[in-house]
């Protein structure tokens, strides 16, 4: 349903994500866990359009059979289009 192939994802001259690969199944659960700085909302927000990558691939199937689909230079509103969204943490979201 999603994979993650040597995702890279730089704030100025701080490399944030080197090399990350995942794939995650359909009806699958997945936590990252992680220290604090280790990358985790960076991929997140990737993954969602809010960061913008170096490099790396980032490939969504929506439905069972269906081709997987880059996400990568998809903007966020592009991305709830096609039912991925970001739920922030914390409070004064609104």
């Amino acid at each position: 349903m999603l994979e993650i192939r040597d995702l890279h994802v730089r704030y100025g001259g701080i490399q944030a994500v080197q090399g990350v690969s995942l794939s995650i199944a359909r009806g699958s659960i997945v936590t990252l866990i992680g220290a604090n700085g280790a990358g985790k909302s960076s991929i997140i927000r990737s993954i969602a359009g809010l960061n913008k990558t170096i490099s790396g691939e980032i490939f969504f199937t929506r439905h069972e059979g269906e081709e997987p689909a880059s996400l990568m230079g998809l903007k966020p509103e592009d991305m709830v289009r096609r039912g991925i969204s970001l739920s922030p943490e914390g409070r004064r979201i609104l």
